[in-house]
Formats: structure tokens, C-alpha cells, sequence
């Protein structure tokens, strides 16, 4: 019978053989993304690398059981849709159908469905499914899907092993496909990104165990522990509102975008100062002696204010890149 260690080992070997696996597959199948205007990347580049997440989930259900049947076939259920809309976009309304069908599978898993409150389900649901879409689209850079997603998955194998509130196997399997795709992602020039089957599956994977964290413990502060894409997410969203644009068109209005197009810095290095930035924070939730919403309440101020201060001093670039781009376009 295989020692705990050398499953891990073994399983982490499966990813990597899966991702080189997946390789091939896309490049015969020219699964591919190419640049454009709105792109943060130059070259074309492999999409859907990011599938390698739902390989570890699976492989966790393999060598430990099914301990999560529900969240699984939810899992399994939003991480096709999204790999079908990488491969051909899909309708806006199918996908969020199935992400909706899928969070209904997460919250039977979870067990908050019979709630008699049924509004703040009913509530849960839409901001879940917000969340997910919001970590989709904190896309773009080499190494900022893979690198927030440890900034997030660390701080809750911590406590994980502190309340032991889900499977740990779990989330060290997610971990390391996790690792796996850095190695081709959290570098100067990408050999994959993500794709929305990565994304939006992390998000999925991530979601649960939040969730569970904050059944467990019946605290919701622990939504802190996305604070960083929140924010951004968030304030980007009502610039966009702000300035009359089309949601559902993409665009290069998040803070990293800024810092990688116009302020010229390289994309690791965003994505570092993203993944570190969220560890701070989640730090400093789990362990100063502060009440946990003061503590909350703070760091959302301070991200909101050094938020709006970066754009105040640096939108203005863009706003001259998109001019530049117009004219282009009307040559």
C-alpha cells in the first residue's frame, strides 16, 4: 500500500505527464490563443493549460475515494463548458447556466441548501458565481492565475490543518497541478496559459473550500482571503461602468494590466507583487491579535485608496494607448 508521501510524488508526476499530454493534444487541435489589441501577451501561445487543475482533483478522487461526489461532478460538469468555450465561445447564457447548475451541486456538497434562510443562499449564489467569473477574468499575464492561486491555497492548507474543516488531500492535489502549470506559465515567455477551463476551475476549486472554511467556522470574513482580485475585480468593474463600456467585451483596464502594458513590467514580477500581497493580507488575518472584521474592514480602505490613487496617476496611459490604437485602426 502506498505511504501518504509517495502518493503525492506519484500524483504529481501524473500531472506533469497529463500538461505534456495536453500539450500535444492542443497544438494538433490548434487550441491556441493569439494575440490582439486588448491582449497583454505578443505571441501565440497554447490555451487551456490550466485543465491540469481538474486532472488533480481527479487524481485526488482516485488515489484518497470520493469523499465529494456533488462538488466533484460540479466541477467536472463547469471545467467542460469552459474547455468547450476555449475551443469554440460559447453563448454567455449556456455558460452561466451551467455555473449556476454547477454551484448548485457545491452547495448540496457543502450542505447550505436546506437553510431555511433562503435569501442569503439565494445570495451566495449570485456573488459565487460573480466570484468565479471575477477570477476569470484576473487573466492576461504570465503567472498571475497559477501564483494568486497559491497565495490562496497555502493560507488554507494552514488552516486546514489547524480545523481541519475539508479534505487536505485535496487541497495539496490541486497544489500541486497547480506547480505544474507554473512550470510552464510563471515565466518570461508562457508556454500555456490557463484558459477558462483553468480559471474558472481553480475559481470553482477555491469557492468550495472557502466556503466550507466559512461553514466550519461560521465567520465570512474569510472572503479576505481573495481580497486582492476582489478589489480589483470589483473597481474595475465600475470604471468600466463609469465609462459606458460593454462588460462582456474584453479589455486592459485591471491594475496588472496597466503595470505589465504600460508601465512596462515584467509579467512575473506582477504577479508576484499579487501573489505576496495576498499572502500578507491572508497573514495577517490568520495571525495578528486583531478583531478579524476591524482587521478586514482596513485592508479593504487601504487596497480601494492605493487602487484608485494608481489609476488617478497612470489610466491616463492607456487612455492614450486606446487613442493610439483608434487611429491604427481608422489608417
Amino acid at each position: 500500500m502506498l505511504t501518504q508521501g509517495i502518493k503525492f510524488i506519484f500524483i504529481a508526476v501524473l500531472a506533469l505527464l497529463a500538461e505534456l499530454l495536453y500539450f500535444r493534444v492542443a497544438d494538433r487541435f490548434n487550441i491556441i490563443d493569439k494575440p490582439n489589441l486588448r491582449s497583454s501577451h505578443t505571441h501565440i501561445t497554447l490555451r487551456g493549460g490550466g485543465v491540469v487543475f481538474i486532472f488533480g482533483a481527479w487524481l485526488w478522487a482516485a488515489f484518497f475515494g470520493l469523499q465529494y461526489p456533488w462538488f466533484l461532478a460540479g466541477l467536472t460538469l463547469i471545467a467542460a463548458v469552459s474547455f468547450i468555450d476555449d475551443v469554440h465561445s460559447l453563448p454567455d447564457s449556456l455558460r452561466l447556466v451551467a455555473q449556476f447548475a454547477a454551484m448548485f451541486l457545491l452547495f448540496r456538497q457543502i450542505g447550505i441548501l436546506q437553510w431555511q434562510q433562503w435569501w442569503v443562499v439565494l445570495v451566495a449564489w449570485i456573488v459565487c458565481v460573480g466570484v468565479i467569473n471575477a477570477y476569470n477574468f484576473m487573466d492576461g499575464i504570465n503567472g498571475i492565475t497559477g501564483g494568486y492561486s497559491l497565495a490562496v491555497l497555502l493560507p488554507l492548507l494552514y488552516l486546514d490543518g489547524k480545523l481541519e474543516f475539508m479534505s487536505l488531500p485535496l487541497l495539496l492535489c490541486v497544489l500541486l497541478a497547480d506547480l505544474v502549470f507554473c512550470l510552464f506559465n510563471f515565466r518570461r515567455r508562457a508556454r500555456c496559459f490557463a484558459g477558462d477551463v483553468g480559471s474558472v476551475s481553480m475559481a470553482y476549486v477555491l469557492v468550495f473550500a472557502i466556503g466550507m472554511l466559512m461553514v466550519a467556522t461560521r465567520e465570512f470574513y474569510w472572503i479576505m482571503l481573495l481580497a486582492v482580485y476582489g478589489v480589483d475585480s470589483v473597481l474595475t468593474i465600475l470604471h468600466r461602468i463609469q465609462l459606458h463600456e460593454n462588460l462582456g467585451e474584453a479589455h486592459r483596464k485591471h491594475a496588472y494590466q496597466l503595470m505589465a502594458n504600460e508601465l512596462k513590467m515584467p509579467h512575473t514580477r506582477v504577479s508576484a507583487v499579487y501573489m505576496l500581497l495576498q499572502l500578507a493580507i491572508s497573514a495577517g488575518l490568520i495571525f495578528l491579535p486583531v478583531n478579524p472584521y476591524v482587521y478586514s474592514a482596513v485592508v479593504l480602505v487601504l487596497l480601494c485608496g492605493a487602487y484608485l490613487l494608481f489609476m488617478k496617476k497612470y489610466y491616463h496611459l492607456h487612455a492614450e494607448y486606446l487613442a493610439q490604437a483608434e487611429k491604427k485602426r481608422e489608417i
